[in-house]
Formats: structure tokens, sequence, C-alpha cells
């Protein structure tokens, strides 16, 4: 293990849009019990030091693979695809317009079971774009498609924030 392996390598898993959650969590246990600074007490300060740099890459790199918007922007940069959504937020129309009607119909929900209605119909979508975002990174593989659907992801994950934000103040 080196601080600079990816973090796929760290985890001795395969660089896959696709993981197996219980797999990727027991590869997190393993490392942490191996890595943890409280297991290096014996050996010092500068044991425990680089003991607790260890376990700080462990930790970022689980968070980094547990999330699959995070792990999909990550795979796209390790593949010389880097998300830059900050630069590029060009859309296809289609999309475009998606989102206008979902911030639309938010606009004119009064009620939570509307709101939620919403939630359900914007999960679905959620869950067929990341699909096509496994399909992408992990079949064809198309990175340049795969970051599109990146930036689209975090799109529909800022409202589905919003949509809970509008719950909650119903729930107020």
């Amino acid at each position: 293990m080196k601080l600079s392996d990816d973090d796929f390598t760290l985890f001795g898993l395969p660089q896959r849009m696709a993981l197996d959650r219980r797999e990727l969590d027991e590869h997190w246990r393993q490392l942490q019990a191996t890595v943890h600074p409280d297991r290096f007490v014996a050996e010092g300060t500068a044991a425990q030091r680089v003991a607790m740099q260890w376990a700080v890459r462990v930790n970022e790199a689980y968070r980094r693979l547990k999330d699959p918007l995070t792990r999909a922007a990550y795979l796209c940069e390790l593949r010389g695809a880097p998300i830059d959504a900050e630069n590029n937020t060009a859309m296809p129309a289609a999309f475009l317009h998606q989102q206008m009607d979902w911030r639309e119909a938010l606009d004119d929900a009064h009620d939570a079971p509307a709101v939620e209605q919403i939630d359900a119909d914007v999960a679905a979508h959620e869950a067929a774009l990341l699909e096509r975002l496994r399909h992408a990174l992990d079949d064809t593989p198309d990175t340049a498609a795969a970051a599109q659907q990146v930036r689209a992801l975090m799109f529909v994950a800022r409202f589905r924030e919003d949509i809970h934000r509008r719950l909650e103040a119903l729930d107020a």
C-alpha cells in the first residue's frame, strides 16, 4: 500500500462503477483496523502521526467510493475526463426542460403528498441516470458520456436537496 495509490487500489477493488457495498465496507473495516493510530501507541509519536495520515487517507477514499456520484466523478477523473462542473455546465436541451418542469411542479406543489410524488418521480429518473452512468463507465467505457451523466446527476442531486428542504418546511 502506498499513500499515492488510487482509492480502488487502496481498497483492493476493481476500477468500476458497480461496487458491492458490503465488500467495500469490509475492506474499509480491515484497513481501519490495520492503520488505526491506537495500534501504534508503543511505537511513538512519529509512528502514530503516520498512522493518522493513513487513517485519514483511508476514510477519504471510503467516502469517495461509497457514494455513487462521487465514485463516478472520481472514475472519470482517473480516466482523464474531469467533471469540471464549475466551468462546464452545458446540458442537453431536453434535460434543461426536464429541470424547469420539475422546478415548476415543485413551486406548484402545496402539500407533502404532492412534493413526495415529485421526489418519487425525480428519484426514478435519478436511478435511470445512474444506470446509464454505470453502463458508460463499466460496459462501454465512454468516459466523456459518463462525465456528462455525472454533471446531470449533480443537478438532480441538488434538486432533490431542494425537495427535501421543501418537505421539511411543510412538516414544520
